[in-house]
């Protein structure tokens, strides 16, 4: 019997079948320059999970191939969950009003996203790849970047990529010249009006202290009386609501120095509107009476002491609603009745001038009309106390002039706006009546846009967006306010509206041979710096402004 050899050829090492990153090298570069530049909302782990993928060596060159294929929708739905950019949740809410926009402003919005100096530096850095990548392996710097990103997150801030250091700057404010008093929400204490902000910035404290804002001003309410005086004088309420009308949009439209600002008697310098959407904005308002409520609580029912005009209803006042549009578009009629309580009529708007057409073609009528309507209206009242909610937007984007189908230029819009508020103002002043106007913004126009939004996006509410030119005037009063407005800095919102009508409602100001300006504006209700919208949160903690998306980790907002 012959010996036979067999002979068993060993497999090869999987090490031989690894091929590198190939073109989602230059994948990961732009991933890193867009990071390096402020504007992305980066997810290391994330990125080095699918790193691996890529990189896991697999000897069939078909299922090599096909891996290829399926990291193409993966590798797309990635980078967008990097970005700043609205999620599914998001866009599928807001779906049926981008149904709603018109073919030319769906064509504005998207010129808007096209960054040519970024598309130059992304053309410049494929160059660059396709020339290094002939003599350096790239692969091995790009895996080597993005575990050195992993590392700075391990050991780090959890929010924090860079090695900068994190501000431990201790915020307490307390309400003007009100004592302070202190009351336990959670582990941060309340100090005058405002959870305190010592511990660091983590997204576990950022979060607790988010709760124990919420649950602060779950306690807070403005006390109206429960009958007027014998004494009291009648006067009439309006509350202009405007839509797309921040601080830095006036700058931005370089009104900063129009004479409206002059005519006001009280100005707040710090107003947050808390939200960047119109229908919760108006929410909110109309329900100045209660401490801040969550964006999901705003729509839930609340007391009946939180809504503003319902606790002026029952003091005698007559309610009027009127809007300088239909309320059609997003159901924001619909949302001001159910959510806002508003339930009076609409006020008629049959035979109103049309100075613009929304980005929806519907009408927007011109402020004067509605306003010399609204005089007529109130005038005819048998009832001399009402109380007036008056929503307008000829500065939302997209609005153009009839007959034009380019947007119209906010800065025409807005002195247009202007001229026409400071001139009814000055006809109130020669009329003589008891008028007490309040104007708030329902939140600003992103005239300019940043690293996180480009202009006109407003799914993320920032600082620029929700600080807004609140203001109060008081027109037909026996010593009305003489120079410069007396202006509000500390930190406010919708309750200190709330608390300078319930000081007012008596209408005793009016009358009085001199009226203590400081004791109606000292110890105002303060309120911290946190706005909501169905997706994003944004705090300003330890004088910096922190972002949360879709309920993930805190980070600072791209500055």
């Amino acid at each position: 019997m012959t010996n036979s050899t067999y002979t068993h050829s060993a497999p090869s090492p999987l090490w031989q079948y690894w091929r590198g990153l190939s073109g989602w090298n230059f994948y990961f570069l732009v991933k890193f320059g867009l990071l390096w530049a402020g504007y992305l909302n980066f997810h290391p782990l994330l990125n080095l999970v699918f790193m691996a993928f890529l990189l896991m060596p697999i000897p069939n060159i078909r299922l090599h191939r096909l891996r290829h294929w399926i990291a193409i929708p993966i590798g797309f739905a990635l980078f967008w969950h990097d970005t700043w950019l609205p999620g599914p949740d998001s866009i599928m809410s807001q779906g049926s009003q981008v149904a709603g926009f018109s073919a030319d402003y769906i064509l504005d919005l998207t010129e808007r996203f096209i960054n040519w100096q970024m598309i130059g530096a992304v053309f410049v850095l494929l160059v660059a790849w396709l020339f290094l990548s002939q003599w350096v392996r790239v692969t091995v710097f790009v895996v080597a970047i993005l575990i050195w990103l992993n590392v700075l997150t391990l050991a780090g801030p959890g929010f924090s990529l860079w090695p900068a250091g994190q501000p431990t700057t201790t915020v307490t404010t307390t309400g003007g010249t009100a004592a302070a008093t202190v009351a336990t929400a959670g582990d941060n204490p309340v100090v005058g009006d405002i959870p305190t902000q010592t511990s660091p910035p983590t997204s576990t404290n950022l979060n607790a202290w988010l709760s124990s804002f919420y649950t602060a001003e779950d306690k807070r309410q403005t006390k109206f009386p429960d009958a007027l005086p014998a004494d009291a004088q009648p006067f009439e309420l309006l509350v202009i609501n405007i839509c797309s009308l921040s601080w830095a949009d006036v700058d931005a439209a370089g009104l900063s120095s129009h004479p409206l600002w002059s005519h006001f008697d009280i100005q707040f310098k710090d107003f947050n509107s808390a939200t960047s959407y119109s229908g919760p904005a108006a929410i909110r308002l109309l329900r100045a009476s209660c401490g801040q409520p969550s964006h999901k609580n705003l729509y839930q029912p609340a007391g009946n002491q939180c809504y503003l005009f319902d606790n002026l209803a029952k003091l005698g006042f007559t309610q009027h609603l009127m809007m300088g549009h239909n309320g059609q578009f997003g159901n924001f009629l619909k949302e001001v009745r159910e959510e806002g309580g508003m339930q009076a009529p609409l006020m008629d708007q049959t035979g109103l001038p049309v100075s613009l057409l929304g980005f929806d073609g519907s009408p927007v009528y011109d402020d004067t009309a509605v306003l010399q309507r609204w005089l007529q209206t109130i005038e005819k009242d048998a009832n001399p106390r009402s109380a007036t909610f008056y929503n307008t937007l000829p500065l939302h984007d997209g609005n153009h002039f009839p007959g034009v189908s380019k947007t119209a230029d906010y800065k025409v819009r807005a002195q247009k706006l202007f001229d026409e508020l400071d001139a009814f103002f000055t006809e109130l002043e020669k009329s003589g009546r008891k008028v007490m106007v309040v104007v708030v913004p329902e939140h600003g126009g992103a005239l300019k846009g940043d690293r996180m939004q480009v202009s006109g996006l407003r799914d993320i509410p920032s600082p620029s967006i929700t600080n807004v030119p609140a203001g109060i005037k008081f027109f037909g009063m026996k010593a009305p306010h003489q120079g410069a407005p007396i202006e509000i800095t500390q930190p406010s919102s919708y309750l200190a509206i709330s608390e300078l009508v319930a000081r007012a409602v008596d209408g005793k100001l009016f009358v009085e041979d001199s009226v203590n300006w400081n004791q109606l504006t000292s110890g105002l209700p303060q309120t911290a710096e946190v706005s909501e919208n169905a997706n994003a949160v944004v705090i300003q903690y330890q004088n910096k402004p922190y972002v949360r998306l879709n309920g993930g980790d805190w980070v600072p907002y791209p500055q």
